[in-house]
């Protein structure tokens, strides 16, 4: 299952993000993904180095994926919304082709900072490209989890990204403006069929629970509490699940139930994919490559494990 983690900048996704990561691998295994402009991720999970940026190898990423599929003809003519089809290579989690490496029982993997070449002449959501990509071609499994920390607000939406999800679990503040983000989320989301869950946090009493069950209403599954274990872990000291209070377990607990329940709907990804695709040809993509990248869309590929011939 596939979840990522959105909210305002500063609402505690990115912990949230390393928390349940760290939870869902006791369940199975787990690849976590940066996908934020501030690369975070590794740090709140403890890692002592991060791996090799995805963002940094998107035309190796691209030759790999399209394998021998005749309706893309080469690297340069794949763009970050390309659909697989008959003859893509699918990836499973453990595809040693994608650089991550092992912390806190999770595989990490990070689309990477800006590096100097990016500044003033290229925008973010090139590298995130390549977690699109990624998670296009990925057949996932029952008890397989991907968590992805995504960028803040509704830069989200700035691709099809926002799409390749079972759930996106939307981490809220007992703010107005963490209301607000999730307002303009849902009411982004509500066209596109994307199942969203407000996750509260830094909630310190009662009524600050109330309010988001006030403004926020069914959606609200779950509320964190200020933790002294979290701050402990966010000034790197050692740090354990175990040392979380019992009520900030019950709250993974409760998340990880939510993500598991949900109906996986490889008929409803794939028809997303060929939507966005032809999007972005349209907008953008047709007048770079200088194609009709719509005649990339397989009409007769089936999404799904059924399919999956890997290698």
């Amino acid at each position: 299952m596939r979840v990522a983690f959105v909210g305002k900048g500063g609402s505690g996704k990115t912990t949230l993000s390393s928390l349940f990561a760290r939870h869902a691998a006791r369940q199975g295994p787990v690849v976590a993904i940066d996908a934020d402009i501030n690369q975070h991720l590794g740090l709140a999970l403890g890692a002592a180095e991060t791996p090799p940026p995805l963002g940094g190898m998107l035309i190796d990423i691209k030759d790999y994926l399209r394998g021998d599929n005749p309706l893309i003809r080469d690297a340069a003519s794949m763009v970050k919304t390309t659909p697989p089809g008959r003859g893509s290579r699918l990836v499973r989690l453990d595809d040693p082709f994608f650089p991550s490496c092992r912390v806190a029982g999770v595989s990490l993997m990070v689309t990477g900072p800006f590096g100097a070449d990016d500044l003033g002449v290229a925008c973010y959501h090139s590298k995130v490209g390549a977690v699109e990509l990624y998670l296009n071609h990925l057949v996932d499994g029952p008890g397989e989890y991907v968590v992805v920390d995504m960028t803040a607000g509704a830069d989200s939406f700035a691709s099809g990204l926002f799409t390749r999800f079972d759930l996106t679990y939307l981490v809220a503040e007992p703010t107005r403006q963490g209301v607000s983000v999730y307002r303009q989320y849902r009411d982004y989301a509500a066209d596109f069929d994307v199942r969203i869950a407000v996750v509260g946090n830094k909630v310190q009493s009662p009524d600050d629970e109330a309010f988001l069950r006030d403004e926020v209403g069914d959606d609200l599954i779950a509320c964190f509490a200020h933790s002294p274990a979290v701050r402990a872990m966010e000034q790197g000291r050692p740090f354990g699940l175990a040392d979380l209070e019992p009520a900030n377990l019950r709250s993974l607990d409760t998340l990880l139930d939510r993500l598991d329940r949900q109906r996986k709907d490889w008929e409803k990804f794939g028809r997303q994919a060929a939507e966005f695709h032809r999007r972005n040809a349209r907008a953008w993509a047709n007048r770079a490559t200088g194609q009709d990248l719509a005649a990339q869309i397989d009409p007769d590929f089936v999404y799904g494990p059924a399919t999956v011939t890997t290698g």
